[in-house]
């Protein structure tokens, strides 16, 4: 394997740019300045994501100004990291450009600047004010325009001419309309709308998880996952596409762009796929689909788990959980896929080293129990600290930390550096998994420490983030040095090298940003106008109206809706837009259509289709950057990329109608076990059938029956209750006593009835999340309470944004009845009989292939 990258093949570093981060490099004094903004910005952010502030006391900042600070730098970077126009130069900044930068950076940090003087007069803009806005609201849109392209500006538009002619709309949608002061008042001046709660996430903890992964990739574990993932999968049928596929998910860990996915692995992965056979198409797709996936791969899923937070109002632990199995089960149905596209074309695997099977056998038994036993003794070791130390812990885990990441890099320095892969070069062995492991240990302490802080911890993203990135900032700044001293060679060049790469990653993490902070700013137009004009309540009536009741159709015209909003968007903006837009409209119908649905399962649902939209063509982004390398018709390559997707698309229905999917109502290892299992069969003959291949070429019957199977292995409930209700209604006066007895961690289901604040007669079922407690805390923690009338229950307060609000009560509403489980036939009966009718497929298909076999020879 040499170091050279194909040359010939488009220049993919300037596709990088051109989308992540601004295709303008100039020199001289305006490079350094661009850099020193970049660099301060970053420093900025590590700032205020650290306890420095409050352990000095100077420094502090509320998050209103933490917000107008961050877009004022996203805003000034805009200007002069991203051409205006493809004609524009690239090796200078135009005087134009500067004074946008300047504007800009101005109008985002109004807010901050002018913070006392706003607070004094809310809801009274002075002329200055209405200027600063208008001015803001023309600037980000047209920064919003260089750094992502037309169609976030087209939807920004959309709902800004909304906003203003809204008396002129159809009636469905139709309202008063908004004069300019009440509109730039509302969208600037408040945290309504620009600087509202997605602004904020991406200044909390957004920006330092792309950080953390632009420092991570900028030391080298990057190349260290992809070679990783080489010397694991290579050896399998189709093992470049394999690779292309977890490798992706590798990256998904900490990539916020399925862009900057496909790139950077694409460029090794397609050309791979492309020599052992597949077309440049599929190879293409294949890589897309893959990178896809990795924005809804925790625990950042492209920074929509953040949101999701704030959201659906649940701990970040949980949104992990429940999003954790739809990713593996997604990426293990794409490497069937994969599979089953290498078997169609004959593809053989690549050579690996000669082995005895039983010898292979005992180094992956080694491997695997190693790997155990090394986490088993880092979790007790780091408990153990703990319980030992006390108040001291952290010093003495700081002290263990650095000891660990020393005799890593000296383990590491023993063997050479992994050099870059060149696809176009022959391969004549794979390395061995251990060979390249061992080159890079180190880069898995910044991963260990932010999974530790996120998910035993227990620390907020933004804390976990902050001590994850200076981790890998200390690696990144003493890496090259250690390695030089182990190594006996110069250490004084390699602390320059090192923190010279220190310098360029923080620059180049901001810039890295810029497209985000302007994409969560814009997205906020829309949140803003929804809480202006009540659009939220009216679309739920246009899609009622459209759909006449029936949920299926609902849902597909949700789906529908969020490919559509989702377009041309980066992710974090897509689940803004989808969630704020799309969410309330299936909690709302789906309630009267009598199902209680999660709100969890909702925002998972609403988010998976706008993540769809970067495959789906004509503006599927990651399709189109896909193509560029494998060099092949974009628009056939996302179509194929979309075939491909089908698995994860079908996903979304399942947790609407099959919330155990999410781990919802799953209570013991063993139905966690059986969910999995069932699932995970499910989804592979889904796959399978879309493929038209499963042992060999399927009939149409055989795709008839494998579709059914995956259905009653996905829903076996639905036989069930076709012969039996799943429910039964208990009177409103036991409510109390069963939500005080429902298991911790369910979902409570109960109805209500009533007239609801606009006065329209509505009937719903609703659900209660159920925490470690009694009956009142339970209310309490769902933000509602419950007022007697005499035998009867009626819905009391509900505080604003509370679980209770989004899942759609309101005070005055009556309970009607608590819904527990009805006595039903066990699950098994359905899904015995799917696995009966699945041996029977396979058996037939295996004889058929054998006779085929027999008849060649």
């Amino acid at each position: 394997m040499t170091t050279k990258p194909d040359s010939e093949s488009v220049d993919l570093e300037q596709l990088v740019a051109e989308v992540d981060t601004g295709g303008r490099h100039p020199y001289g004094l305006a490079a350094r300045i661009l850099t020193v903004v970049a660099v301060a910005w970053s420093l900025f952010q590590l700032w205020i994501a650290s306890p420095l502030p409050f352990w000095l006391g100077f420094g502090v900042l509320n998050d209103t100004e933490t917000r107008a600070i961050h877009l004022g730098f996203a805003m000034f970077l805009a200007f002069t990291a991203f051409p205006a126009l493809k004609s524009s130069p690239r090796d200078r900044i135009p005087m134009q450009d500067w004074i946008m930068a300047l504007l800009g950076a101005f109008c985002g940090s109004y807010l901050f600047l002018f913070y006392d003087q706003l607070a004094t007069r809310p809801g009274q803009p002075t002329t200055m004010d209405i200027t600063a806005g208008i001015a803001g609201f023309v600037l980000l849109l047209e920064a919003t325009r260089r750094a992502l392209g037309i169609p976030m500006v087209i939807v920004a538009l959309v709902f800004v001419v909304y906003s203003f002619g809204g008396q002129h709309m159809p009636e469905v949608i139709q309202h008063r309309g908004a004069s300019l002061t009440k509109f730039v008042n509302h969208q600037w001046l408040t945290t309504e709308g620009v600087f509202g709660i997605a602004l904020g996430v991406s200044s909390s903890f957004v920006f330092l998880f792309v950080l953390f992964g632009t420092l991570l990739e900028k030391v080298g574990g990057g190349n260290w996952m992809m070679q990783i993932s080489v010397a694991l999968l290579g050896h399998l049928r189709g093992g470049p596409a394999k690779v292309a596929v977890v490798s992706s998910a590798l990256n998904g860990v900490v990539s916020g762009s399925s862009v900057s996915n496909v790139v950077s692995g694409g460029i090794f992965t397609i050309p791979l796929m492309k020599r052992t056979g597949l077309s440049g198409i599929k190879a293409g797709a294949i890589e897309a689909a893959s990178s896809i996936n990795g924005q809804i791969m925790p625990p950042v899923m492209g920074a929509a788990a953040f949101l999701m937070v704030e959201y659906v109002g649940i701990p970040y632990s949980q949104v992990i959980r429940h999003a954790l199995l739809p990713a593996l089960f997604s990426y293990i149905s794409l490497l069937y896929i994969v599979h089953l596209e290498a078997i169609k074309i004959g593809s053989q695997p690549i050579a690996g080293h000669p082995m005895d099977p039983r010898r292979r056998m005992i180094r992956w038994g080694l491997g695997l129990s190693g790997t155990v036993l090394v986490l088993c003794l880092l979790y007790w070791g780091v408990l153990g600290i703990k319980a030992i130390a006390g108040a001291e812990a952290g010093g003495w885990l700081m002290a263990a930390g650095g000891a660990l990441y020393v005799l890593t890099v000296a383990f590491s320095a023993r063997y050479p550096d992994l050099e870059m892969d060149d696809p176009n070069a022959p391969i004549l062995h794979l390395p061995l998994a251990w060979d390249v492991a061992r080159t890079g240990l180190d880069f898995l302490i910044p991963i260990v420490v932010l999974l530790w802080c996120l998910m035993v911890e227990m620390m907020s993203p933004g804390l976990s983030a902050f001590y994850a990135t200076v981790s890998v900032i200390v690696i990144v700044a003493s890496r090259k040095a250690m390695v030089a001293f182990f190594r006996k060679q110069d250490v004084m060049k390699g602390l320059r090298d090192g923190l010279t790469d220190l310098w360029d990653g923080l620059a180049l993490g901001a810039r890295n940003m810029i497209g985000i902070g302007v994409a969560t700013a814009t997205a906020g137009i829309v949140v803003g106008t929804i809480t202006l004009t009540g659009l939220g309540l009216m679309m739920t009536e246009f899609v009622e109206y459209i759909s006449g009741g029936d949920v299926i159709l609902m849902l597909v015209m949700v789906a529908a809706i969020s490919l559509i909003l989702g377009l041309g968007i980066p992710t974090t903006a897509n689940y803004i837009l989808v969630s704020s837009l799309m969410a309330p409209v299936v909690v709302s119908l789906a309630s009267q259509a009598g199902m209680s649905v999660p709100l969890i399962a909702v925002h998972m649902f609403v988010f998976y289709f706008g993540i769809m939209a970067d495959i789906t063509p004509p503006v599927g982004l990651a399709g189109f950057a896909a193509a560029a390398i494998s060099r092949e018709d974009p628009i056939k390559t996302s179509f194929q990329g979309a075939l491909y997707s089908l698995r994860t698309a079908i996903l979304p229905f399942v947790f609407i109608f099959n919330p155990s999917m999410l781990l919802i109502d799953v209570h013991s290892w063993w139905e966690t076990a059986w969910q999995c299992l069932t699932a995970l069969i499910a989804i592979l003959l889904f796959a399978a059938a879309s493929m038209n291949w499963f042992v060999t070429r399927n009939r149409i019957w055989e795709t008839v029956a494998l579709l059914v199977i995956c259905f009653s292995l996905f829903r076996p409930d639905w036989w069930l209750n076709q012969f039996s209700d799943p429910y039964e209604s208990r009177p409103p006066s036991e409510f109390m006593q069963l939500l005080a007895e429902a298991p911790t961690g369910t979902q409570f289901r109960f109805t209500v009835g009533g007239y609801d604040l606009m006065g329209d007669e509505v009937s719903r079922t609703v659900n209660l999340r159920t925490i470690d407690g009694s009956a009142e805390d339970r209310l309490a923690d769902n933000g509602v309470t419950l007022t007697a009338l005499g035998d009867g229950l009626m819905i009391g307060p509900v505080r604003f944004g509370s679980y209770a609000a989004r899942m759609g009560l309101e005070p005055g509403l009556d309970v009607t009845g608590v819904l527990v489980r009805a006595p039903q036939p066990s699950a098994l009966w359905p899904t015995g009989l799917a696995l009966v009718l699945l041996a029977g497929v396979a058996l037939n298909q295996w004889r058929r292939k054998g006779r085929a076999a027999a008849a060649c020879v």
